[in-house]
């Protein structure tokens, strides 16, 4: 299945690059996809999957996650404050954490519950107007921020701008995450995803390739 296919290509990457192919997290985007899809992936052993909306994320996985050991869910899309509580309900990891206000919803929640997924925070290396993400020049300060709120940031994610090299987008997400003292890199999805794990990915994020097209 395609799952495999993807897995041996991470893998690879990892090997080619001197890595070791365990230090990196596959995530299966399953966002939009039918049940029908998402299931052969489960029963395959996949048990990180990645979903845009919180709605969608709960919805699917209030039902089909306590059928299957282990299951992890990432937050990978935009999250607005008003569905931070859901999503820290439902998320162990959370990759979209782009401005203050964020930032200090998921503080003061993760005060309440006494526990906070992971998180990344998002940088928008292609300074996009339409994309969200900390633009480059802040992300050193939003970082510092986000520790002074005793948030655990786990490291840094970018979706480098369609049809540019994504190389040096992974190359100056890497070097921020260097400079914030962060290990986790989020970045390369379904067409990218090998030269991510050569610039150093500790997470890709695969959907299509793994799931075929959404309807």
């Amino acid at each position: 299945m395609s799952l495999d296919l993807i897995r041996n290509g991470v893998a690879a990457a990892a090997r080619k690059a001197g890595r070791d192919p365990a230090g990196i997290t596959l995530i299966a985007v399953s966002k939009m996809q039918p049940e029908a899809r998402v299931l052969p992936v489960l029963q395959a052993g996949q048990r990180v999957f990645g979903e845009n909306r919180v709605q969608e994320a709960q919805s699917r996985w209030g039902a089909l996650a306590p059928r299957f050991d282990g299951v992890r869910i990432h937050v990978i899309g935009p999250l607005q404050t008003n569905k931070a509580r859901a999503a820290m309900e439902i998320a162990h990891a959370i990759h979209s954490l782009d401005r203050p206000k964020l930032a200090e919803t998921l503080a003061r929640l993760a005060q309440e519950r006494g526990a906070c997924p992971e998180l990344f925070v998002q940088v928008n290396t292609g300074r996009e107007s339409q994309k969200a993400g900390v633009l480059p020049d802040e992300a050193d300060g939003f970082v510092a921020r986000c520790r002074e709120l005793d948030l655990p940031v786990a490291g840094l994610m970018c979706i480098p701008p369609a049809g540019e090299d994504p190389a040096p987008h992974f190359d100056m997400l890497r070097e921020m995450a260097a400079r914030n003292g962060l290990a986790g890199l989020s970045m390369g999805m379904s067409g990218d995803y090998e030269t991510a794990i050569a610039h150093g990915a500790t997470h890709v994020r695969v959907g299509s390739a793994i799931f075929g097209a959404r309807d």
